[in-house]
């Protein structure tokens, strides 16, 4: 006994057919404009289906069909399929086979879960991380002579130099630096000369706790401290301004115009910042040493004029020598790091982020570590 069953309008009518066969005839668009009705006539069809074990889906008087309809159809055939029935699809237009048959081919088994050895995991971990570290020595080499072709030809011509540029990043990473850098190895330099205070006065030996702050402010922790601030404030400043510049596209510009992005846009922030850093390096460690001697004078009870005197016999020349000396080459592997990183970014802004973040580590990590060769250096030949 044959029968239909549907409403006015609906996008798929049910036949009940000969042999307990049913018949789904559907019609229409089938397009992402009719979703709501779609989905309740097949929803409807589907259960219409659950009892029987063969079904024949007539798409032959459908007039339109996109990929919200192909998907809607292949997962009324597998919904089917799941309950038992056998679905075939019939009269469907050639103009939609192919699409029909690229979605039919998605999705039809859930990816299997591969299981990783943790050894293999971990050495994979290990061997990504060396290789990157290698590109990213191989990316550091690669800036450092390209600023050093960059430099010999201002040094031949000197007037293609964009001095104007180099003073407004002195400005920036210099001037408008001095008072976040004062207050920091201000502040540094009182909280050394406490710590020293009280521990040494078990001893009564507060004494020495000038010395070591001197040798300490001067040769290593007041150029360190002022590197590291100035990885964090100029050198992600410097990524973010180059990558920014990536993002859209000025940089190729600069190229296609036979300009060189170095020389215009890193070798003026790099002079500035090789300018700055020394003097930020002086400032920062006077202003460490009168924190520690404010904190002399409050907290271990000894006169201005006592600890400006043993600080006098403490210190050298030798020793304000050696931080100036390290303040350029810093500042140096600041620059080149955060050029490399700023001009490594891609399209996007999350791109960006890690990049600038990448920038500030690697800047602060590589500081230290140079802090360290040149600590075994001057100590090899008795500095």
């Amino acid at each position: 006994m044959d029968g239909s069953t549907g409403l006015a309008g609906d996008q798929l009518m049910t036949s009940a057919m000969p042999g307990g066969r049913v018949e789904l005839r559907a019609q229409g668009a089938w397009t992402v404009e009719r979703a709501a009705d779609l989905e309740q006539s097949v929803g409807r069809a589907l259960g219409a289906s659950k009892a029987v074990r063969s079904v024949d889906i007539d798409m032959g008087a459908v007039a339109r069909l996109d990929t919200y309809g192909a998907w809607l159809l292949e997962r009324l055939v597998r919904d089917i399929a799941a309950i038992g029935g056998e679905a075939r699809i019939t009269g469907l237009a050639p103009r939609f086979h192919t699409l029909v048959g690229a979605i039919g081919r998605t999705n039809l088994a859930p990816p299997a879960r591969i299981r990783h050895n943790p050894l293999v995991a971990a050495l994979a971990v290990v061997g990504r991380a060396t290789l990157e570290a290698l590109l990213d020595l191989a990316r550091f080499a690669q800036m450092t002579g390209a600023l050093a072709v960059a430099f010999a030809r201002i040094v031949a011509r000197p007037w293609t130099f964009r001095l104007t540029s180099m003073v407004h990043h002195l400005d920036r990473v210099g001037w408008r630096a001095l008072p976040i850098i004062v207050l920091i190895t201000f502040l540094l330099g009182a909280i050394i000369a406490q710590q020293g205070i009280f521990h040494f006065r078990q001893f009564n030996a507060e004494f020495f706790v000038v010395d070591m702050l001197g040798v300490l402010v001067l040769r290593e922790i007041g150029v360190l401290m002022v590197c590291v601030m100035v990885a964090g404030r100029s050198g992600s400043a410097y990524t973010a301004e180059l990558g920014a510049m990536k993002m859209r596209e000025e940089i190729d510009a600069l190229r296609t115009m036979g300009l060189d992005p170095i020389a215009i846009l890193v070798a003026p922030r790099i002079a500035a910042l090789s300018l700055a850093v020394p003097i930020l390096t002086f400032v920062g460690s006077i202003a460490a040493l009168v924190g520690g001697g404010v904190v002399f004078w409050l907290y271990g009870g000894m006169a201005p004029e006592i600890f400006l005197s043993r600080l006098r016999d403490a210190i050298t020349l030798d020793h304000f020598a050696i931080g100036l000396f390290k303040a350029p080459f810093m500042a140096l592997v600041i620059g080149i790091v955060a050029s490399v990183e700023g001009l490594a970014v891609a399209g996007s802004a999350e791109s960006l982020g890690r990049r600038t973040t990448a920038s500030v580590v690697k800047a602060i990590f590589l500081v230290i570590l140079l802090d360290g060769l040149f600590a075994m250096f001057f100590a090899a030949i008795g500095k």
